[in-house]
């Protein structure tokens, strides 16, 4: 039944706004819920990462807040290629199969991008995690555009 669904109906326009909920996630940690929000101008907020540089917060706790900013500016990044790419696999005709799996499959990466770069993203041996999730996202929006371009050749 649950297959059926996500091959009948046509979600990948509705993973936009998603894509943009996962991208803003990382700033509502750092700057308003997280240690950093005391620390946060919203008159200035260009202005974060040098009054974090000389708060009072350990240097971990410093870093996991600058890496969620960083993992915030990549999702927002990303966004415009993203929907583009949900655009062009529309107006080729792509199925919904396809359409539905690259754009959930691009949401669910950028989730685990948001949660390697963060939480895991200061353990040297583990920090070339992030970049293969990153692959994995920008993976789905190329295939998006292949598809779409081997469907109107």
């Amino acid at each position: 039944m649950a297959l059926s669904f996500f091959a009948d109906k046509n979600l990948s326009y509705f993973t936009i706004p998603v894509a943009l909920f996962t991208a803003l996630w990382p700033r509502n940690y750092s700057a308003f819920q997280g240690p950093g929000q005391k620390y946060f101008d919203p008159t200035n907020p260009r202005t974060f990462a040098a009054r974090l540089e000389k708060s009072d917060l350990d240097k971990e706790t410093v870093a996991r807040i600058l890496r969620a900013e960083s993992a915030s500016s990549n999702g927002i990044e990303a966004l415009p290629l993203f929907a583009a790419a949900i655009v062009a696999g529309n107006s080729a005709g792509l199925s919904n199969t396809a359409l539905n799996s690259l754009s959930i499959g691009f949401i669910i990466s950028r989730a685990v991008y948001n949660y390697v770069y963060i939480f895991i993203g200061g353990n040297h041996k583990l920090a070339g995690l992030r970049s293969l999730v990153w692959f994995s996202s920008i993976g789905s929006i190329m295939t998006l555009f292949i598809k779409a371009g081997l469907a109107k050749m």
